[in-house]
């Protein structure tokens, strides 16, 4: 038996009939841009927020985040807090505005502690930027408090937390803006890139929508320096397949999840912590356990794919020198996490034997 940590044609054979229908009927349409199928998606994407939300689609999660923070007014020299354990995408979003990333510590959900954001705060500080990680929604109830008493914009990052939620709002929408990630690999993945930008606040969205297209308003006529950003047709489409049916991938991914707490029982492995006011949606399924690599090997000589998101965090990459001074920073509780954890088999369908063997031989390590 050999059982991948992701395999992405389980997803597409789900419902393969209705993507196939789908991509014919856009090639038939003759629109290929800004059309039909993108405004469908950003409607049903919106309804399913609720509350009045808008959403603006983009090429993808990078440039969501960097379009919103430009459209926010986040500029030169402004700090940003972010956190030490996330992807660099949002780092690169931050230094691309010409504002500074100031990187602070985890807790153990790997979502921003409450305590390092604000310490880190200054009087540079424009505004802190979360990202909820492998699918759970950070605690945003004290953060929340923490953005207005010091008056800082609010700005979520959740490429890995589709209608992940907390206190029973949905990632993206304790802020200014919540910014998605739609890579094929994602919960509410496309056949390419895209990624979406939600708001209340429906100026700030009409000025997303403005950027993504080189900063046009209306044909040929260009009112901000803007990008070329937009969602294509094709992936709006088959995004919408793929919403339709979000509930029933997010029920798979809950059952797996369910499976392996409550099968694994090693005292090796650490078992990620899911608080009393969240529902995760299982981006990953992250555990930590020393000897990584002894671990790893054991997985894979017993047919078990695993992955690491990520060993390196974004302050320590090489390109980073150039805009960030590590001196005299440590991030000790971020480098403990990036050495130990590791991603177990996770994706929207997988076999009863499948789980029960992975769970038989994490238990037999």
């Amino acid at each position: 038996m050999m059982i991948p940590v992701n395999e992405l044609l389980r997803g597409f054979k789900l419902y393969k009939d209705e993507y196939e229908q789908k991509v014919l009927e856009v090639l038939n349409s003759g629109w290929y841009i800004l059309g039909k199928e993108v405004e469908n998606f950003q409607n049903m994407f919106s309804a399913k927020l609720g509350n009045g939300y808008f959403t603006m689609g983009v090429d993808n999660g990078l440039n969501a985040i960097k379009i919103g923070l430009v459209a926010a007014g986040i500029e030169k020299g402004d700090e940003v807090i972010v956190q030490a354990n996330g992807y660099i995408a949002t780092v690169l979003a931050v230094i691309h505005c010409g504002a500074v990333p100031i990187f602070v510590e985890p807790n153990k959900y790997y979502g921003m502690d409450v305590t390092s954001l604000e310490k880190a705060i200054t009087k540079k500080t424009k505004a802190v930027l979360v990202t909820h990680l492998y699918g759970l929604v950070s605690d945003m109830e004290k953060i929340v408090e923490i953005c207005d008493k010091y008056n800082l914009l609010l700005f979520e990052d959740c490429a890995q937390a589709h209608f992940a939620k907390y206190m029973n709002k949905y990632a993206g929408t304790f802020g200014k803006a919540g910014f998605f990630s739609f890579y094929p690999t994602k919960n509410l993945g496309a056949f390419g890139d895209g990624g979406a930008v939600i708001s209340r606040d429906k100026n700030f969205i009409e000025k997303v929508k403005v950027l993504r297209n080189y900063g046009s308003d209306y044909r040929y006529h260009n009112i901000y320096l803007g990008y070329n950003s937009r969602l294509d047709e094709l992936q709006a489409g088959l995004l919408q397949v793929k919403l339709k049916h979000y509930d029933e991938l997010l029920n798979n991914r809950t059952k797996i999840a369910n499976l392996y707490l409550k099968g694994i029982n090693n005292r090796k492995i650490i078992l990620p912590f899911v608080p009393n006011a969240s529902i995760h949606v299982w981006y990953q399924f992250v555990i930590q356990v020393d000897s990584r690599n002894e671990f790893i090997n054991y997985m894979k000589e017993s047919g078990i794919g695993t992955d690491i998101l990520w060993q390196t965090p974004p302050y320590l990459q090489p390109v980073m020198k150039n805009y960030y001074s590590i001196e005299n920073k440590k991030f000790p509780i971020t480098e403990k996490i990036c050495k130990r954890i590791v991603s177990l088999p996770m994706m929207d369908y997988m076999y009863d034997d499948e789980i029960k063997y992975i769970i038989k031989m994490i238990n037999k390590y």
